[in-house]
This record gives structure tokens, sequence and C-alpha cells, in this order.
């Protein structure tokens, strides 16, 4: 997926010309800490409520700190994943996605950005969750799918964590089926070490645990 297609469209930028109140009023409706800003269609950069409140007052307009304002930004064309390598190194609330010519095209939330991953990673589709542990030079995808498919699952997702300053990672999995026993018995088999492993069934009665003890609260 481009970072084009996960724009929010609630967010509007702010011009160079409004005041600093009105940013304010903007980031406290839209629960961020961060607006663009854009000189016409032109994208001039990104202001946060800090910068705002140390340096100038709520009736001066954004353009009196113009020049200081940093200017991060995602080309339209470029894969989520780099909207996300932004959110790590920044740690800001919206990223600009702007085109070829700078020209502003819109912003990507935390929350488009969850939505997107969730729905990469199959977290919503039932089934269930191993954790394998294993040295980077026996990791083999061919293996780990064949072993899941022949116990009858099929792989929804997978995810490499390299540990740092180490050989090993984690590969976690997520399955199609909810009763992993002989998958995980054939991993076993195969020599791999289970780190965890989380079944959905387990989860939802948890969930109905914790919903049945509330119900029971409410009517005492």
């Amino acid at each position: 997926m481009l970072a084009k297609d996960l724009i929010s469209t609630d967010i509007p930028p702010l011009k160079v010309g409004d005041e600093a109140k009105k940013a304010l009023e903007w980031m406290d409706e839209f629960k961020v800490s961060h607006l663009p800003v854009i000189d016409k269609t032109h994208y001039v950069g990104i202001v946060s409520d800090a910068e705002i409140l140390d340096h100038i007052s709520a009736t001066d307009h954004i353009s009196k700190i113009r020049r200081t304002l940093t200017k991060p930004f995602v080309f339209e064309h470029q894969h989520a994943y780099d909207v996300l390598k932004m959110y790590s190194l920044l740690k800001i609330s919206v990223i600009p996605i702007i085109d070829a010519k700078e020209h502003y095209v819109g912003v990507v939330t935390m929350q488009k950005m969850l939505d997107y991953f969730a729905q990469l990673s199959a977290a919503q589709e039932p089934g269930s969750l191993i954790v394998l542990e294993l040295h980077q030079h026996d990791y083999s995808l061919s293996q780990i799918a064949q072993i899941a498919e022949s116990n009858g699952a099929k792989i929804l997702s997978l995810f490499l964590t390299p540990r740092e300053n180490s050989t090993e990672l984690d590969v976690t999995i997520k399955l199609s089926v909810q009763d992993v026993s002989a998958v995980l018995q054939t991993f076993e088999r195969f020599s791999y070490t289970v780190k965890a492993s989380f079944s959905q069934s387990t989860q939802n009665t948890g969930i109905k645990d914790r919903y049945d003890a509330l119900m029971h609260y409410l009517n005492i």
C-alpha cells in the first residue's frame, strides 16, 4: 500500500496566515500535537503545540515561526513502511504527504497506520499465534510453512524480530487454526524452540470472563 492510500481526510492543514489560537484549537479538536502548514498548495513544514506555546502569542500568525519549522514528509508514491519509519524516527503525531512538486496532499495519522498494520498482520482474523525462537541462519520460511500446512493450517502473517546484539530472532506466526497442538508438536519434532503460543479460544474466554465480571459488578 502506498502512502497516499493511507491519507486521513479528517485533518485539514494550517495556512501560514492562520493565528496560533486557531492551530491550538484544531490540535485539541483532532487530538494531535502537530499540524502541517501550507502556503497556498505548497508544503511549508509542520508545527507543534509546544512550538506555538513557547514562541508566539495566541494572535500571532504561524508565519512568524515559519523559518524555524521542521519539514518532515513522505512522498505520496512511497510505501506505507516509509510512513511507519518516519513515525518511529520522529515521534510526531501526523506524517505530511506531498507530491513530486512538494505540493501538500494530506496527512497520515497514527490511527490509520494502526488500522493498516492490523489488516496486514491479520490481527482481526480468527486463528492463533506461535512465537518461535531460533538463530538467523536456521530460519527457513519454506520449512515453517510446510510444517504449518502439513497440519492443516495456513500462515496468515509472519514477522521476524531480530534481537539486539544477537544472532537470534523471534518468528511470530499468525495461523488460520485455533487448535495448534499438532503444529506445536511438529515444530518441536523438528527441534524448533517454541517461545510462546496463543489461541483465540483462550483469548475469547478471558474476554468473556472480564465481561461477566463487569456485568456482575454493575448488577450489584
